[in-house]
């Protein structure tokens, strides 16, 4: 309870309490009774007369007696948001439950403080302790200071909230310990306890937040480290902390081939960060080394669902000057990519409009001569652990009889044959109850597909696969949903198995450092139930495990995370997470609670980055523009 507990009080009408009346001056003072009485010095107080004199007296005493006002300046300036405090305790440890760590937080300072806040309290040989804010109350020194009826009637009767009447305290996390300046600093575990009452200051400057969060000073930009929405200021120019992705062999592997996942619902801006991620990639200045002690560019494959990667060949329209100066400040790539190719897949009956873009268009189909190596492309329907080898049986007997030339129209008829059916029945091979299923799933794969009036894909190796080049293969226009499966698994098919083969049919996949984009991942790379399902993870999976080594890289973006099969997605080292909606898709992307909790609430554009070879857990903006076009 504080004096303005009392003196504020003292206004109020008698509410029937048994409060002294106003009216009586006798009854007012402690000292006047009437009919005289006792004073403090334990002389008779006289009459009721002479009471009131003495009160007057006595006013104008107090007048005379009041405390004089002297015109002074606090010495030194308040610094840092608070102190660290052992009210509650005060422990670094091992285990995060059995860490206690709390700052005071001063009242000019508490509508500043922000959950996730990054803070540094310094230690008298001049280490940091950086940490951030991960709980906010307001304590009492008692435990009932506002449970009292004066308490809540003062309260009720104002507008204001007096900060002073309350402890504001906050709960910390130790995340590192910080030493060293400039480009010495680094950083290690937390290993010791600040002092008590040591200052505690925001984190403001750009290199040691960088350097407590475990963020590389070089590498693919992703966007701007925030907290609760709002980017992070430093002292810095420009302002704000950019986040990147290790893209160098000397601090390891370059995490593009380790893999990448984009995780975002319906308008929360995945097309765009995915966009501003690619062309970081392809940026002329970015290449790596290759087996025989070259350095090549990247190249780019990315499957297109909804025909609007295609754009990254065009500059962006709305994209201003101020901001391009901003983004070259950052070095961080923009601008239309000029190698841009369409590779358009042909298909009967189906026309590609592409009228969203400038970029060069190729068409393409696909020979069935990779079913050879793909059985599952016309597998149709599901196959059961009897009907896959049959399959295969008679792929190789008719591959055997027509060469690669074989199309798969000669396929079906090839089946039609009964001397063939009786034959492989016979010998016990397949029995012919399972080459009837066989043909019924080989003649359900829509049509149209095959051998088409365009370029076999396996012979355009050299646009398909460009260093420094884009290379989109579009499926909007594709009428069924087995067609788009078929092309995307085709082509990703014949990537993947040039990179991991020891005598590949393409030198140029073979040698070139390798993205391989897919949209929609969770339609071509889930978990299923049929053979020809199976095979298809156990491909992406093998390309997962391997693309370190071989320079392939798997960069995924879906909607629907908890679709996408587990052995591919415990191989991505990067998830970048959008606004999710679901609460099994959020679950799925195993994030941290205190940023999964954060997912349903992001605004377009806001993220959050787990990448544990790259950094602590962060949240993040993306740029507010792409830096291609985005329809």
């Amino acid at each position: 309870m504080t004096l303005e507990d009392f003196t504020e009080f003292g206004d109020d009408e008698d509410d029937g309490g048994g409060g002294a009346d106003a009216a009586d001056p006798a009854a007012a003072e402690p000292g006047g009774t009437e009919g005289g009485g006792t004073g403090r010095d334990g002389v008779d107080g006289g009459s009721a007369t002479d009471g009131a004199g003495a009160n007057t007296a006595g006013g104008d005493a107090a007048t005379d007696d009041a405390f004089a006002a002297y015109d002074v300046e606090a010495t030194g300036e308040d610094t840092g948001l608070g102190v660290v405090s052992v009210s509650q305790g005060l422990r670094v440890a091992e285990e995060d439950d059995e860490t206690t760590l709390r700052a005071f937080v001063t009242t000019g300072n508490r509508e500043a403080v922000r959950l996730g806040k990054y803070l540094l309290i310094p230690y008298p040989d001049g280490e940091r302790l950086f940490c951030r804010i991960t709980g906010l109350e307001y304590a009492q020194e008692f435990r009932s200071d506002d449970a009292t009826e004066i308490h809540a009637r003062r309260q009720m009767r104002r507008d204001d909230f007096a900060e002073r009447d309350y402890k504001f305290m906050a709960e910390l996390e130790p995340m590192s310990v910080v030493y060293g300046t400039g480009d010495d600093m680094k950083r290690r575990m937390t290993d010791r306890v600040p002092k008590p009452g040591a200052v505690v200051e925001e984190a403001s400057d750009d290199a040691e937040i960088k350097t407590g969060l475990k963020i590389p000073e070089d590498g693919v930009f992703l966007g701007h480290l925030s907290v609760g929405g709002e980017k992070v200021r430093t002292a810095a120019e420009p302002p704000t902390v950019d986040y990147r992705v290790k893209d160098d062999y000397a601090d390891g592997d370059p995490l593009a081939f380790r893999h990448t996942l984009v995780a975002g619902g319906t308008g929360s801006g995945k097309t765009h960060a995915s966009k501003n991620v690619l062309r970081q990639y392809l940026d002329s200045d970015r290449t790596y080394p290759t087996g025989d002690g070259r350095e090549s560019r990247m190249a780019v494959v990315q499957f297109d669902p909804q025909d609007e990667y295609a754009q990254m060949h065009d500059d962006n329209p709305d994209l201003d000057a101020d901001f391009a100066r901003r983004l070259d400040r950052e070095g961080i790539a923009h601008g239309g990519h000029d190698d841009t190719v369409a590779l358009v897949p042909r298909v009967e009956t189906a026309t590609y409009p592409g009228e969203g873009h400038r970029a060069e268009r190729v068409e393409f189909t696909i020979p069935f001569s990779l079913a050879r190596d793909m059985p599952w492309l016309v597998a149709g329907s599901g196959l059961n652990e009897n009907q896959y080898p049959a399959l295969l049986t008679l792929l190789n007997r008719f591959f055997g009889d027509y060469g690669d030339d074989g199309t798969y129209s000669q396929f079906l008829s090839y089946l039609d044959d009964p001397a063939l059916k009786e034959e492989l029945d016979e010998s016990g091979r397949v029995h012919e109850a399972t080459f009837d299923a066989v043909k019924r799933r080989v003649r359900g794969v829509p049509g149209g597909v095959f051998d088409q009036d365009a370029k076999p894909i396996t012979e355009l190796d050299h646009t398909l696969v460009r260093p420094g080049g884009l290379s989109v293969v579009p499926t909007y226009h594709l009428p069924t949903s087995r067609q788009k499966e078929i092309v995307v698994l085709a082509v990703a098919g014949l990537l993947v198995d040039d990179k991991l083969s020891n005598d590949p049919d393409s030198d140029r996949i073979e040698e070139t450092p390798l993205l391989v984009g897919m949209d929609e991942a969770h339609n071509f790379l889930a978990d299923a139930d049929t053979v020809q399902a199976r095979k298809v993870v156990q491909k992406f999976t093998e390309a997962a495990k391997q693309g370190r080594k071989e320079r392939l890289g798997l960069f995924l973006i879906t909607q629907d995370p908890q679709d996408v099969a587990e052995s591919v997605f415990k191989q991505v080292n990067t998830k970048i997470v959008l606004n999710l909606g679901d609460e099994d898709a959020i679950s799925s992307v195993n994030i941290p609670a205190n940023l999964a909790g954060k997912v349903p609430y992001m605004e377009k554009g806001q993220m959050v980055v787990y990448s544990p070879d790259n950094s602590e857990p962060v949240e993040l903006i993306g740029l507010s523009e792409c830096v291609t076009r985005h329809d």
